[in-house]
């Protein structure tokens, strides 16, 4: 008698090729859990490559800017874990030479996105439009040390991943850390960065179950972490293993595993806000899986 095997269900899961986002999926990426009744096939994409593939639902499973989802809330909701905060640190903006954030306000600067975490952060940061251009983030310091991209002239520049480590080493000056900045503006408030959403329309049970296999994913990597960090590392452009250690410890830690109450106020304001200074059209209020 042949018995019939079952099919597993398909989840696509997007994620950023960097090193904080491969440690978070080592686990589920290489087979290190039970994943049950779920088959998870992974994309490496830029963030705001997802964040615009994710207006057409394309994965089950993806990274998603805070400020992304914003615009995603009919399709999406929230995974109460995978989150990336910076606790007093973040996006940064660097430039050639020193000078002050209200410097930058008639400066040109790269971004690496305009649905970005970042870039919204840098807009209620300067509290006004900027001129921009929009850059692959692993190019952006490259840019801002040559001064253009591609014949555009770049004053200074807004860099996320590991570019917040590594931007001296090309002499620039750094001008503000938005998390830094974040934090004296909300009386300590982490700055929400990243998330992992999935699509609503899985349905509660699978939507649940695909939360707790993240969860339990991002639990293995911390409780086996040089294992992780070895996954992690060919994605650490430029990093040596301890700079990557300290960059998934940046962005891999407590607030991961769980937003927690204040990371959620952290979600809530920073959309509030958003909507206020008129860069998202309409409140949003944050929507997490149970």
């Amino acid at each position: 008698m042949t018995t019939k095997t079952k099919t597993k269900q398909l989840v696509r899961v997007g994620h950023s090729p960097d090193p904080d986002d491969a440690f978070m999926f080592h686990a589920l990426a290489n087979d290190k859990i039970d994943t049950g009744d779920f088959e998870f096939v992974h994309e490496l994409v830029d963030i705001e490559t997802l964040n615009r593939r994710a207006f057409q639902g394309e994965l089950e499973l993806t990274a998603l800017s805070i400020h992304g989802y914003a615009y995603l809330t009919d399709k999406y909701a929230l995974c109460p874990c995978g989150a990336s905060m910076g606790d007093r640190y973040g996006p940064m903006v660097v430039a050639r030479q020193p000078g002050s954030i209200a410097d930058l306000k008639t400066k040109t600067i790269a971004v690496p996105g305009t649905l970005t975490s970042a870039y919204l952060a840098l807009r209620l940061c300067l509290d006004t439009d900027f001129k921009h251009v929009v850059v692959p983030f692993d190019q952006i310091i490259e840019a801002v040390a040559a001064g253009s991209y591609q014949g555009q002239p770049i004053d200074a520049g807004l860099i996320i991943h590991e570019g917040q480590l590594t931007y001296a080493n090309q002499n620039l000056s750094l001008i503000v850390d938005l998390g830094v900045w974040w934090a004296d503006e909300t009386d300590g408030l982490p700055l929400p960065l990243g998330a992992n959403g999935i699509r609503k329309n899985l349905g509660q049970p699978a939507m649940s179950e695909i939360n707790r296999l993240l969860k339990e994913s991002i639990v293995y990597g911390l409780e086996h972490r040089g294992e992780a960090l070895e996954h992690a590392l060919q994605y650490g452009r430029d990093l040596d293993r301890s700079q990557a250690d300290k960059f998934v410890g940046m962005y891999v830690n407590d607030w991961t595993v769980d937003f927690g109450a204040r990371g959620r106020e952290a979600v809530r304001l920073f959309l509030e806000r958003g909507y206020k200074a008129g860069v998202i059209p309409k409140l949003v209020v944050p929507e997490f899986i149970d």
